[in-house]
C-alpha cells in the first residue's frame, strides 16, 4: 500500500523559509515522478512542482526561482524548500506521486498525501 507523508509545514514570516518533505512508502520513490499541489483556502488547487525519474524538474511560474524541488530516492522522500515566501504562499501543500512520466494535472496522480499547512505572516 503507498502512503506518503508530508511534513515541515508550519509559520513563516513574509521572505522566510520552510522545507517540506514527503516521505513515501510502499514504493520505490525512484520510479516515480513526485509532485507538489498546494491549495489555498477557498480557491483551487494548484501545481507546484515536480521533479521527474531523472531529477528534471519543473515549475509553476510562482515557483520559479524561489521554489526547488529535491528528491532523496536512498531516503525514499521528497523535498520541496520554499524559499522568499509572500502571504500568497499560504495553503495546504500536498505531494503526490506518479509512474512513469511526471505531469502538472492533479487528476492523474492516484497517490496523495494527507498535506501540510504552510502559513506565511507579514
Amino acid at each position: 500500500q503507498v502512503q506518503l507523508m508530508e511534513s515541515g509545514g508550519g509559520t513563516a514570516h513574509v521572505g522566510g523559509s520552510l522545507r517540506l518533505s514527503c516521505a513515501a512508502s510502499g514504493l520505490s520513490l525512484e520510479n516515480y515522478a513526485v509532485a507538489w499541489f498546494r491549495q489555498a483556502s477557498g480557491k483551487e488547487r494548484e501545481f507546484v512542482a515536480a521533479i521527474n525519474r531523472n531529477g528534471f524538474s519543473f515549475y509553476a511560474d510562482f515557483a520559479k526561482r524561489r521554489f526547488i524541488i529535491e528528491r532523496d530516492n536512498a531516503k525514499n522522500t521528497g523535498y520541496l524548500q520554499m524559499n522568499s515566501l509572500r502571504p500568497s504562499a499560504t495553503a495546504v501543500y500536498s505531494c503526490a506521486v506518479i509512474s512513469p512520466f511526471v505531469s502538472r494535472q492533479a487528476t492523474v496522480y492516484a497517490d496523495w498525501g494527507q498535506g501540510t499547512q504552510a502559513t506565511v505572516s507579514s
